[in-house]
């Protein structure tokens, strides 16, 4: 399993959010490259980033942010958040982006998505954010009427490379990662899942390697941050 760092993008600054509230948002990095760097000199393999202003604007907002990370770290990176387009998609594969994370557009325009597998495969993710078990979008600020499992399976024969499942409120909560529910939207899809949102401590990662299943990988945020969950530690574990 691969344990994704994430730095999530507000205002330019490396920030986590308390249930994707844009009003809870805590500064941990003022500058989001040297953050990256540090990941790196960690170990991390992968890094996680989510251009959030972007995905409430449905465009990217913190490029320069984005490119400064890219030129701070050699770390393969994915990256979500207003990528809603193909051209965006191929821009930011340019610079230098691994993969791209799709989510509001999974839902809003399907067809973008097996677009984009065919056009760059293997370098698309559909990101899956639930509120009970609903998918939201627009920066979570709206709830569909569709599943988690229903828009996992509407991808089944695109060529995605990786489903992200974040149980929205468990995000930032410190709460613990929704086992059951990841698990569940696992053995669901054939697609890979990266298990995202409440990674409160190192018992959390040997909750989802216990599984019956296996996953890609899972994203922390916060409990890195705040020294919770001790990098060198995780990564002896997942591996």
């Amino acid at each position: 399993m691969i344990l994704f760092p994430a730095i999530d993008l507000k205002d330019g600054q490396c920030v986590r959010l308390y249930q994707g509230d844009m009003d809870k948002a805590t500064v941990f990095n003022d500058s989001p490259a040297n953050q990256a760097a540090q990941f790196e000199a960690n170990g991390f393999e992968w890094l996680h980033l989510v251009d959030l202003d972007g995905a409430f604007a449905g465009k990217p907002v913190n490029g320069a942010a984005v490119e400064a990370i890219l030129a701070a770290t050699d770390l393969p990176t994915q990256l979500g958040g207003g990528i809603r387009d193909l051209a965006t998609i191929e821009m930011w594969l340019n610079k230098g982006i691994k993969r791209v994370i799709l989510g509001t557009i999974a839902v809003n325009d399907p067809q973008i998505v097996r677009d984009a597998c065919k056009a760059f495969p293997g370098q698309v993710a559909v990101g899956i954010d639930a509120r009970d078990g609903l998918v939201a979008v627009e920066g979570w600020a709206e709830v569909s009427s569709l599943t988690a499992i229903d828009l996992a399976r509407e991808f089944a024969d695109a060529g995605v490379a990786a489903i992200i499942y974040t149980d929205i409120e468990r995000d930032g909560a410190m709460k613990g990662v929704n086992v059951d529910s990841t698990a569940t939207l696992a053995k669901a899809t054939s697609i890979p899942v990266i298990a995202s949102g409440g990674v409160a401590s190192i018992e959390d990662l040997k909750a989802l390697k216990a599984q019956d299943v296996i996953f890609e990988g899972v994203i922390s945020g916060r409990a890195i941050y705040d020294g919770r969950l001790d990098p060198t530690e995780a990564l002896k574990v997942l591996r």
